[in-house]
Protein backbone atom coordinates (compact mmCIF):
# COMPACT_ATOMS: atom_id res chain seq x y z
CA UNK A 1 0.00 0.00 0.00
CA UNK A 2 1.40 3.30 -1.14
CA UNK A 3 3.07 5.42 1.99
CA UNK A 4 -0.07 7.62 3.65
CA UNK A 5 -2.75 5.61 2.14
CA UNK A 6 -5.12 5.23 4.89
CA UNK A 7 -8.22 2.16 4.33
CA UNK A 8 -7.94 2.32 0.28
CA UNK A 9 -7.20 -0.91 -1.28
CA UNK A 10 -6.28 -1.87 -4.43
CA UNK A 11 -9.41 -2.35 -5.76
CA UNK A 12 -10.16 1.06 -5.18
CA UNK A 13 -7.00 2.75 -6.80
CA UNK A 14 -6.10 3.55 -10.24
CA UNK A 15 -2.66 4.21 -10.53
CA UNK A 16 -1.28 7.30 -12.82
CA UNK A 17 1.87 6.97 -14.04
CA UNK A 18 1.52 8.82 -16.96
CA UNK A 19 -0.74 11.94 -18.67
CA UNK A 20 -3.19 9.85 -20.23
CA UNK A 21 -3.97 7.86 -16.75
CA UNK A 22 -5.88 11.15 -16.30
CA UNK A 23 -7.93 11.47 -19.66
CA UNK A 24 -11.35 10.97 -20.27
CA UNK A 25 -13.68 10.72 -17.97
CA UNK A 26 -12.68 10.03 -14.80
CA UNK A 27 -13.88 7.62 -12.25
CA UNK A 28 -15.68 9.25 -8.91
CA UNK A 29 -15.30 5.91 -6.89
CA UNK A 30 -11.95 5.49 -6.68
CA UNK A 31 -9.01 7.02 -5.62
CA UNK A 32 -6.08 8.15 -8.41
CA UNK A 33 -2.78 6.87 -7.10
CA UNK A 34 0.38 9.81 -8.31
CA UNK A 35 3.16 7.41 -9.00
CA UNK A 36 6.00 9.72 -9.41
CA UNK A 37 6.41 12.59 -11.27
CA UNK A 38 4.01 12.47 -14.46
CA UNK A 39 3.98 15.19 -16.61
CA UNK A 40 0.66 16.26 -18.00
CA UNK A 41 2.21 18.49 -21.18
CA UNK A 42 -1.43 19.44 -22.24
CA UNK A 43 -3.68 17.13 -21.00
CA UNK A 44 -5.94 18.82 -18.39
CA UNK A 45 -7.85 16.88 -15.92
CA UNK A 46 -11.45 17.31 -15.91
CA UNK A 47 -13.11 16.74 -12.38
CA UNK A 48 -16.92 14.63 -13.30
CA UNK A 49 -19.71 16.58 -11.67
CA UNK A 50 -19.15 13.15 -8.80
CA UNK A 51 -15.88 14.29 -7.99
CA UNK A 52 -12.47 12.95 -8.28
CA UNK A 53 -9.96 11.95 -5.62
CA UNK A 54 -6.20 12.35 -5.70
CA UNK A 55 -3.33 11.09 -3.66
CA UNK A 56 0.09 10.37 -3.27
CA UNK A 57 3.21 8.81 -1.27
CA UNK A 58 4.80 12.18 -0.65
CA UNK A 59 4.50 15.89 -2.18
CA UNK A 60 8.34 15.25 -3.09
CA UNK A 61 7.52 11.83 -5.14
CA UNK A 62 4.11 11.96 -6.34
CA UNK A 63 3.97 15.40 -8.36
CA UNK A 64 1.57 16.89 -11.85
CA UNK A 65 3.47 19.09 -13.22
CA UNK A 66 3.22 20.99 -17.02
CA UNK A 67 5.38 23.82 -18.12
CA UNK A 68 3.52 24.56 -20.99
CA UNK A 69 2.19 27.71 -21.67
CA UNK A 70 -1.75 28.65 -21.18
CA UNK A 71 -2.32 25.68 -19.93
CA UNK A 72 -4.76 24.53 -17.33
CA UNK A 73 -4.36 21.67 -15.22
CA UNK A 74 -8.03 20.96 -13.34
CA UNK A 75 -11.30 21.84 -15.76
CA UNK A 76 -14.73 21.23 -15.31
CA UNK A 77 -17.39 19.73 -17.87
CA UNK A 78 -20.22 21.86 -19.33
CA UNK A 79 -22.93 21.99 -15.86
CA UNK A 80 -19.62 21.90 -13.21
CA UNK A 81 -17.48 20.06 -10.70
CA UNK A 82 -17.96 17.95 -7.77
CA UNK A 83 -15.36 17.73 -4.70
CA UNK A 84 -12.29 17.83 -5.62
CA UNK A 85 -9.84 16.28 -3.33
CA UNK A 86 -6.25 15.27 -2.59
CA UNK A 87 -3.10 14.87 -0.60
CA UNK A 88 0.18 14.44 -0.79
CA UNK A 89 1.24 15.39 -3.95
CA UNK A 90 2.97 18.32 -5.34
CA UNK A 91 1.64 20.37 -8.25
CA UNK A 92 3.14 22.62 -10.80
CA UNK A 93 1.96 24.82 -13.54
CA UNK A 94 4.92 27.18 -14.99
CA UNK A 95 3.82 28.04 -18.38
CA UNK A 96 3.19 31.69 -18.91
CA UNK A 97 -0.08 32.60 -18.46
CA UNK A 98 -0.84 28.99 -17.24
CA UNK A 99 -3.05 27.95 -14.06
CA UNK A 100 -3.85 25.26 -11.84
CA UNK A 101 -7.68 25.22 -11.46
CA UNK A 102 -10.53 26.58 -13.67
CA UNK A 103 -13.17 24.97 -11.58
CA UNK A 104 -16.69 25.88 -11.43
CA UNK A 105 -19.15 23.80 -8.56
CA UNK A 106 -22.10 21.81 -10.07
CA UNK A 107 -24.46 22.48 -7.38
CA UNK A 108 -22.61 25.40 -4.86
CA UNK A 109 -22.39 22.60 -2.22
CA UNK A 110 -18.88 20.78 -2.64
CA UNK A 111 -15.74 20.76 -1.78
CA UNK A 112 -12.61 21.52 -2.56
CA UNK A 113 -9.66 20.23 0.05
CA UNK A 114 -6.44 19.37 0.18
CA UNK A 115 -3.93 17.89 2.43
CA UNK A 116 0.09 17.80 2.94
CA UNK A 117 -0.10 19.47 -1.15
CA UNK A 118 2.77 21.79 -2.37
CA UNK A 119 2.39 24.42 -5.18
CA UNK A 120 6.11 24.29 -6.49
CA UNK A 121 7.04 27.50 -8.96
CA UNK A 122 2.93 27.72 -10.41
CA UNK A 123 2.15 31.31 -12.67
CA UNK A 124 -1.23 30.91 -10.78
CA UNK A 125 -3.41 29.03 -8.92
CA UNK A 126 -6.59 29.97 -10.72
CA UNK A 127 -10.13 30.06 -10.23
CA UNK A 128 -12.95 28.44 -8.45
CA UNK A 129 -16.25 29.42 -8.82
CA UNK A 130 -19.19 28.74 -6.40
CA UNK A 131 -17.62 25.89 -4.18
CA UNK A 132 -19.35 25.54 -0.46
CA UNK A 133 -16.21 25.48 0.83
CA UNK A 134 -12.45 24.98 0.70
CA UNK A 135 -9.37 23.73 3.26
CA UNK A 136 -5.94 23.53 3.10
CA UNK A 137 -3.96 21.61 5.87
CA UNK A 138 -0.40 21.84 5.55
CA UNK A 139 0.12 23.00 2.02
CA UNK A 140 2.92 25.37 0.74
CA UNK A 141 3.45 27.65 -1.75
CA UNK A 142 6.79 28.03 -2.86
CA UNK A 143 8.22 30.37 -5.79
CA UNK A 144 5.85 31.76 -8.71
CA UNK A 145 2.92 33.84 -8.14
CA UNK A 146 -0.11 31.38 -7.15
CA UNK A 147 -2.43 33.40 -6.46
CA UNK A 148 -6.10 32.05 -6.08
CA UNK A 149 -9.24 33.55 -6.88
CA UNK A 150 -12.54 32.93 -5.74
CA UNK A 151 -15.82 33.73 -7.43
CA UNK A 152 -19.54 33.87 -6.74
CA UNK A 153 -21.18 33.20 -3.21
CA UNK A 154 -19.52 30.82 -0.97
CA UNK A 155 -21.99 29.37 1.42
CA UNK A 156 -19.48 27.44 3.88
CA UNK A 157 -15.86 28.68 4.47
CA UNK A 158 -12.43 28.60 3.65
CA UNK A 159 -9.77 27.27 5.89
CA UNK A 160 -5.93 27.70 4.91
CA UNK A 161 -3.83 25.82 8.26
CA UNK A 162 -0.47 24.73 9.19
CA UNK A 163 0.62 26.20 5.73
CA UNK A 164 3.66 27.95 4.66
CA UNK A 165 4.70 30.68 2.07
CA UNK A 166 7.89 31.32 0.70
CA UNK A 167 10.10 32.38 -2.24
CA UNK A 168 6.79 34.96 -4.03
CA UNK A 169 7.78 36.37 -7.31
CA UNK A 170 8.78 40.08 -6.50
CA UNK A 171 7.31 41.28 -9.46
CA UNK A 172 4.10 39.93 -9.27
CA UNK A 173 1.26 42.46 -7.79
CA UNK A 174 -1.41 39.85 -7.69
CA UNK A 175 -2.86 38.56 -4.06
CA UNK A 176 -2.12 34.76 -2.83
CA UNK A 177 -6.29 35.17 -2.41
CA UNK A 178 -8.29 37.29 -5.00
CA UNK A 179 -11.75 38.47 -5.09
CA UNK A 180 -13.12 37.27 -7.97
CA UNK A 181 -16.63 37.85 -9.66
CA UNK A 182 -19.07 38.73 -7.73
CA UNK A 183 -17.80 37.06 -4.57
CA UNK A 184 -19.52 36.32 -0.83
CA UNK A 185 -18.34 34.04 1.85
CA UNK A 186 -21.16 33.27 4.23
CA UNK A 187 -18.98 31.74 6.27
CA UNK A 188 -15.52 32.48 7.51
CA UNK A 189 -12.08 32.71 6.05
CA UNK A 190 -10.07 31.14 8.37
CA UNK A 191 -5.93 31.03 8.47
CA UNK A 192 -2.72 30.97 10.56
CA UNK A 193 -0.56 30.49 7.59
CA UNK A 194 3.32 31.31 8.13
CA UNK A 195 3.69 33.56 4.88
CA UNK A 196 6.66 35.39 2.87
CA UNK A 197 5.28 37.88 0.72
CA UNK A 198 6.86 39.03 -2.71
CA UNK A 199 7.96 42.83 -2.88
CA UNK A 200 4.61 43.72 -4.28
CA UNK A 201 2.30 41.09 -3.41
CA UNK A 202 -0.42 41.56 -0.99
CA UNK A 203 -2.30 38.50 1.10
CA UNK A 204 -5.50 38.81 0.12
CA UNK A 205 -7.83 42.04 -1.88
CA UNK A 206 -10.82 40.73 0.21
CA UNK A 207 -13.19 43.67 1.82
CA UNK A 208 -14.91 44.13 4.65
CA UNK A 209 -18.56 44.15 2.06
CA UNK A 210 -17.76 40.36 0.90
CA UNK A 211 -18.34 39.04 4.08
CA UNK A 212 -21.43 39.58 5.55
CA UNK A 213 -21.25 38.14 8.93
CA UNK A 214 -18.86 40.23 11.48
CA UNK A 215 -15.66 38.40 12.87
CA UNK A 216 -15.63 35.88 9.79
CA UNK A 217 -12.02 36.97 8.31
CA UNK A 218 -10.14 35.37 11.14
CA UNK A 219 -6.84 35.01 11.36
CA UNK A 220 -5.50 33.81 14.39
CA UNK A 221 -1.71 33.30 15.15
CA UNK A 222 -0.26 34.20 11.74
CA UNK A 223 3.13 35.42 10.19
CA UNK A 224 3.41 37.76 7.63
CA UNK A 225 6.21 38.97 6.27
CA UNK A 226 7.37 40.90 3.19
CA UNK A 227 11.01 39.63 2.02
CA UNK A 228 11.63 38.43 5.07
CA UNK A 229 11.21 41.37 7.13
CA UNK A 230 7.79 41.79 9.52
CA UNK A 231 5.70 44.85 9.44
CA UNK A 232 2.77 45.70 11.17
CA UNK A 233 2.16 49.05 9.21
CA UNK A 234 2.49 47.16 5.81
CA UNK A 235 -0.87 48.18 4.22
CA UNK A 236 -0.21 46.17 1.48
CA UNK A 237 -0.79 42.73 3.41
CA UNK A 238 -4.60 43.07 3.21
CA UNK A 239 -4.87 45.88 0.94
CA UNK A 240 -8.61 46.61 1.19
CA UNK A 241 -9.10 45.24 4.90
CA UNK A 242 -8.10 46.68 8.82
CA UNK A 243 -8.12 44.75 11.67
CA UNK A 244 -10.87 47.26 13.08
CA UNK A 245 -13.38 46.21 10.32
CA UNK A 246 -16.59 44.72 11.39
CA UNK A 247 -15.52 41.54 9.71
CA UNK A 248 -11.87 41.37 10.55
CA UNK A 249 -11.01 39.14 14.06
CA UNK A 250 -6.98 39.30 13.95
CA UNK A 251 -5.32 37.72 16.89
CA UNK A 252 -1.70 36.99 18.09
CA UNK A 253 -0.45 37.46 15.31
CA UNK A 254 3.03 38.75 13.80
CA UNK A 255 3.78 40.90 11.12
CA UNK A 256 -0.11 42.87 10.73
CA UNK A 257 -1.99 44.63 13.31
CA UNK A 258 -4.79 43.16 15.77
CA UNK A 259 -8.42 43.77 16.51
CA UNK A 260 -9.09 45.43 19.75
CA UNK A 261 -12.69 44.90 20.06
CA UNK A 262 -14.24 48.13 21.68
CA UNK A 263 -13.31 51.61 22.10
CA UNK A 264 -13.89 54.65 24.00
CA UNK A 265 -15.94 58.26 24.36
CA UNK A 266 -13.69 61.37 25.65
CA UNK A 267 -15.32 64.60 26.22
CA UNK A 268 -14.36 67.25 23.95
CA UNK A 269 -16.05 70.36 25.07
CA UNK A 270 -17.98 70.70 28.44
CA UNK A 271 -21.70 71.40 28.47
CA UNK A 272 -24.03 71.89 31.56
CA UNK A 273 -26.15 69.15 32.36
CA UNK A 274 -29.33 70.32 33.82
CA UNK A 275 -31.15 68.59 36.56
CA UNK A 276 -34.81 69.59 36.90
CA UNK A 277 -35.67 67.39 40.00
CA UNK A 278 -34.33 65.71 42.79
CA UNK A 279 -32.84 62.27 42.43
CA UNK A 280 -33.99 61.74 38.47
CA UNK A 281 -31.72 60.85 36.08
CA UNK A 282 -30.97 62.58 33.09
CA UNK A 283 -28.21 62.12 30.35
CA UNK A 284 -24.80 63.86 31.07
CA UNK A 285 -24.03 66.09 29.15
CA UNK A 286 -20.83 67.09 26.29
CA UNK A 287 -19.82 66.84 23.59
CA UNK A 288 -18.01 62.97 23.55
CA UNK A 289 -15.26 62.26 21.30
CA UNK A 290 -14.85 58.78 19.96
CA UNK A 291 -11.59 56.98 20.18
CA UNK A 292 -10.42 53.85 18.20
CA UNK A 293 -13.83 52.12 18.19
CA UNK A 294 -13.46 48.86 16.52
CA UNK A 295 -16.91 46.51 15.79
CA UNK A 296 -18.54 49.85 18.18
CA UNK A 297 -19.97 53.07 17.06
CA UNK A 298 -21.47 55.80 18.59
CA UNK A 299 -24.91 56.41 17.02
CA UNK A 300 -25.66 59.12 19.52
CA UNK A 301 -23.53 62.02 21.53
CA UNK A 302 -22.81 59.99 24.27
CA UNK A 303 -23.41 56.25 23.15
CA UNK A 304 -21.52 53.62 22.29
CA UNK A 305 -22.91 50.17 20.33
CA UNK A 306 -22.13 47.11 20.09
CA UNK A 307 -22.43 46.28 15.85
CA UNK A 308 -20.43 43.27 16.26
CA UNK A 309 -21.21 40.13 17.28
CA UNK A 310 -18.40 38.16 18.89
CA UNK A 311 -17.71 38.89 21.87
CA UNK A 312 -20.35 39.49 24.15
CA UNK A 313 -18.72 39.75 27.01
CA UNK A 314 -16.76 43.04 28.13
CA UNK A 315 -15.80 45.39 30.80
CA UNK A 316 -16.63 49.21 30.90
CA UNK A 317 -14.29 51.59 32.79
CA UNK A 318 -14.90 54.96 33.80
CA UNK A 319 -12.85 57.61 34.48
CA UNK A 320 -14.68 60.96 35.20
CA UNK A 321 -14.36 63.94 36.92
CA UNK A 322 -17.82 65.56 37.42
CA UNK A 323 -17.68 69.57 38.70
CA UNK A 324 -21.04 70.46 41.09
CA UNK A 325 -22.42 71.82 44.45
CA UNK A 326 -19.94 71.42 46.99
CA UNK A 327 -20.83 68.60 49.98
CA UNK A 328 -23.55 67.07 47.85
CA UNK A 329 -23.96 63.55 46.56
CA UNK A 330 -24.35 63.30 42.23
CA UNK A 331 -25.21 60.28 41.19
CA UNK A 332 -23.53 58.66 37.69
CA UNK A 333 -25.57 55.72 36.25
CA UNK A 334 -23.84 53.41 33.08
CA UNK A 335 -27.41 52.66 31.20
CA UNK A 336 -28.01 49.98 29.00
CA UNK A 337 -30.59 49.62 26.04
CA UNK A 338 -31.16 46.19 24.61
CA UNK A 339 -34.01 45.53 22.62
CA UNK A 340 -35.53 48.72 23.52
CA UNK A 341 -35.91 47.12 27.02
CA UNK A 342 -33.32 50.29 28.99
CA UNK A 343 -31.60 48.88 32.03
CA UNK A 344 -29.64 50.55 34.35
CA UNK A 345 -25.84 48.43 35.37
CA UNK A 346 -24.63 49.72 37.95
CA UNK A 347 -24.88 53.21 39.54
CA UNK A 348 -22.06 55.30 41.71
CA UNK A 349 -22.79 58.19 44.40
CA UNK A 350 -20.00 60.27 45.26
CA UNK A 351 -20.23 63.74 47.09
CA UNK A 352 -18.26 66.74 45.64
CA UNK A 353 -15.84 67.38 47.20
CA UNK A 354 -15.14 71.17 48.74
CA UNK A 355 -12.09 72.39 47.16
CA UNK A 356 -10.00 75.58 48.12
CA UNK A 357 -9.96 78.18 45.41
CA UNK A 358 -13.72 77.24 44.22
CA UNK A 359 -13.36 74.52 42.34
CA UNK A 360 -15.52 71.48 43.59
CA UNK A 361 -15.63 68.34 42.28
CA UNK A 362 -16.64 64.27 42.41
CA UNK A 363 -14.43 61.74 41.03
CA UNK A 364 -15.85 58.59 39.93
CA UNK A 365 -13.45 55.87 38.87
CA UNK A 366 -14.76 52.24 38.42
CA UNK A 367 -15.11 48.99 36.49
CA UNK A 368 -17.62 46.80 35.52
CA UNK A 369 -18.61 43.52 33.85
CA UNK A 370 -21.24 43.83 31.48
CA UNK A 371 -22.98 41.77 28.19
CA UNK A 372 -23.40 43.17 25.39
CA UNK A 373 -25.31 41.35 22.45
CA UNK A 374 -25.36 43.06 19.01
CA UNK A 375 -26.93 46.78 18.65
CA UNK A 376 -26.94 46.83 22.35
CA UNK A 377 -25.76 50.29 23.37
CA UNK A 378 -24.49 52.08 26.45
CA UNK A 379 -24.81 55.45 27.67
CA UNK A 380 -24.93 57.14 31.02
CA UNK A 381 -27.05 59.44 33.47
CA UNK A 382 -26.28 61.83 36.34
CA UNK A 383 -28.76 62.64 39.55
CA UNK A 384 -28.35 64.84 41.94
CA UNK A 385 -29.72 63.24 44.89
CA UNK A 386 -29.94 66.34 47.80
CA UNK A 387 -31.40 69.36 45.56
CA UNK A 388 -31.37 70.18 41.96
CA UNK A 389 -28.49 72.05 41.17
CA UNK A 390 -26.80 71.25 38.05
CA UNK A 391 -23.40 69.79 37.53
CA UNK A 392 -20.87 69.62 34.98
CA UNK A 393 -18.49 66.88 33.00
CA UNK A 394 -15.06 68.38 32.77
CA UNK A 395 -13.17 68.12 29.67
CA UNK A 396 -11.07 65.19 29.11
CA UNK A 397 -13.17 62.63 31.34
CA UNK A 398 -13.68 58.99 29.32
CA UNK A 399 -14.94 55.80 29.94
CA UNK A 400 -14.05 52.96 27.13
CA UNK A 401 -15.68 49.57 26.84
CA UNK A 402 -12.96 46.17 25.61
CA UNK A 403 -13.25 42.58 25.37
CA UNK A 404 -12.68 40.65 28.42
Amino acid sequence: MPIGIVNVSRDNQIIVKQASDLSGILNSTVVYFIDGIVDMGTQTIEVPATGLNLIGGTFDVSQLISSEDNYTMFTSPVGGSGNLLGQDIGITTSGTGSKVYDLTDATGFNAFEFQRVNYNGCTSLGDIYNYRQGLEDGTGRFGGSPSLTLHGTWVGGFRITTSIVRSMSDTTTEPLFKAGTAFQMNSRFLTDINCDLGTLQPFCDFTSAMFPNPSTVQIKGALFSRDGAYDANDSNVFSNLLASDLASDWDNNIGILNTFVGGALKVDVETLTTITTQNVAVPLAGTFGTVDLQHFDSPANGQLRHIGINPIEYVCTHNFVLEGTANVDYVLSCVKVSGGVTTIQRSYKRPVNNFSGGRDVAFFMGTQSIVLNQNDYLYWTAANAESTNNCTLELDSSWQVKER
